[in-house]
């Protein structure tokens, strides 16, 4: 446990907006002591809209208490303002796994970073459809799983996965994994699967999109961080870029820049979400950065 992170927490709140929320938050935190050491809030919409909050706080004590503070926060706040809230102790590292088919930049990124101490999480496992990257998780001591996938038989490829991920995973990041998840395995890890895909679609979608892009002359090329639903590519965003590009460019240019800024805003979604940053609003996301 880091001294920076000891016995601090992150508070996220979304409720119906009205009056008092931040009074009753903060007159709760300041009657245990507690000090708040960031504050963010968002209305939708002042009357009648949601309204959303995250808050960084230290309370001395707080990891042999922490039990007992969420029941007296729920009973005393959170109740009576009806809120859906998670209270989540900043010490303790999410645990990730990576599912990744062949393209290894996101992953190895991905691994690095952790590695380094740049992304606060432990990344359990690393499950890829093809064995050619097992050497490479393997450098970095990560269990590497190899589960290939039929697509006659994609539901026992699935439950292989599930059976894996049960129990040892807080997070999924596809990291370039180039299956369709079924419902399934959505449904078991709601708001917790986040993907990244290049931003020319839907108009290249399919193979070998840059080619394409570059046959249209494209301008700009981009990536795009989401949480996965039922709904192909069309979940919630978390995070977005993009870069200039132009004729002078070849093929091998484009991805290149484009696995370059896959990496970036990947890493980016995934501290944000590990900080507790993010929150799911319907089909879209308040970030808090």
């Amino acid at each position: 446990m880091t001294s920076s992170r000891a016995s601090t927490a992150y508070l996220t709140v979304s409720c119906k907006d009205r009056p008092g929320i931040v009074a009753a938050v903060s007159g709760f935190l300041f009657s245990k002591n507690a000090n708040i050491i960031h504050s963010d809030q968002h209305s939708s919409d002042p009357v009648g809209g949601r309204f959303f909050l995250r808050m960084q706080f230290h309370m001395k004590g707080l990891d042999g208490c922490f039990e007992e503070f969420k029941e007296e926060f729920s009973a005393t706040v959170a109740q009576k303002f009806d809120m859906d809230w998670t209270l989540t102790p900043a010490w303790i590292k999410k645990k990730t796994a990576i599912l990744v088919s062949k393209f290894d930049h996101a992953m190895m990124d991905l691994l690095w970073r952790a590695k380094r101490g740049e992304l606060f999480t432990d990344i359990t496992m690393v499950i890829s459809n093809h064995p050619d990257l097992r050497e490479a998780v393997e450098s970095f001591g990560v269990t590497f799983h190899h589960v290939p996938v039929d697509k006659n038989k994609k539901e026992e490829s699935e439950n292989k996965i599930l059976e894996l991920l049960d129990g040892k995973v807080d997070l999924i990041i596809l990291a370039r994994y180039m299956q369709i998840l079924t419902s399934k395995l959505i449904e078991s890890y709601p708001g917790r699967i986040i993907n990244i895909h290049h931003s020319f679609l839907p108009a290249f979608v399919g193979a070998d999109p840059y080619r394409r892009a570059g046959e249209r002359g494209v301008k700009l090329i981009g990536a795009t961080a989401h949480y996965v639903t039922e709904e192909l590519d069309q979940g919630p965003i978390i995070e977005q870029d993009v870069i200039r590009v132009s004729h002078r460019h070849d093929i091998e240019e484009l991805k290149i820049l484009g696995r370059d800024i896959e990496r970036q805003v990947l890493s980016r979604a995934v501290k944000w979400h590990l900080s507790e940053r993010v929150l799911i609003d319907g089909n879209k996301t308040v970030v808090f950065i």
